[in-house]
């Protein structure tokens, strides 16, 4: 069987090396796994480095309930640049997220259409806050009060701004800052 000398070189590691992609570490702030709300298996955060996040606890049973529609449609226009909207169900306010994991996932799916990451029910405040969310707060210096409560994260996980449950997912002064990340590289 005939093969060339580039062949011979390229298997004998003669060739040209090639270029190294670098795999940039996963920020401190996204060193963290937890359940996807549809497949309930684990997801690191690590896995959207480089991307701009928007981390919003949600509950179905809340008078701010309708920003899914507002986030389904940002995410949609916005995730071709980088942006990555993550919900975190949680009923720590109200008890207004008492449902199921399968409950809150059709609720979302069949309302809103919610395509973005979604995950398992999650405690944000208190003395049973996930690690993630204690940090957010302790990063924004800012703790959620209620549901829909927005975080944004820049593309280096480094810089966390907090946005109150009163801005809606089209507020001028989030989007600016959302575009303002995002033009980051």
């Amino acid at each position: 069987m005939f093969r060339s000398p580039y062949f011979l070189a390229f298997a004998l590691g003669l060739g040209a090396a090639l270029p190294a992609v670098a795999v940039e570490p996963c920020p401190p702030l996204l060193d963290h796994s937890f359940a996807s709300l549809q497949k309930r298996q684990p997801q690191s955060l690590c896995q959207w480095r480089g991307k701009v996040l928007l981390v919003v606890n949600t509950a179905t049973y809340c008078g701010f309930t309708s920003q899914y529609d507002g986030l389904e449609k940002l995410y949609a226009r916005l995730k071709a640049r980088g942006l990555v909207v993550l919900g975190f169900p949680s009923n720590d306010f109200g008890d207004q997220e008492p449902g199921s994991s399968q409950e809150i996932a059709d609720f979302c799916r069949l309302t809103y259409g919610v395509q973005f990451p979604m995950f398992a029910k999650t405690s944000i405040v208190g003395a049973n806050a996930s690690a993630f969310h204690a940090q957010l707060a302790t990063a924004s210096g800012e703790a959620p009060r209620w549901n829909f409560h927005k975080y944004l994260i820049d593309r280096s996980g480094k810089q966390v701004l907090s946005f109150a449950s009163r801005v809606q997912p089209d507020d001028p002064a989030l989007l600016a800052r959302i575009d303002e990340f995002l033009d980051q590289q």
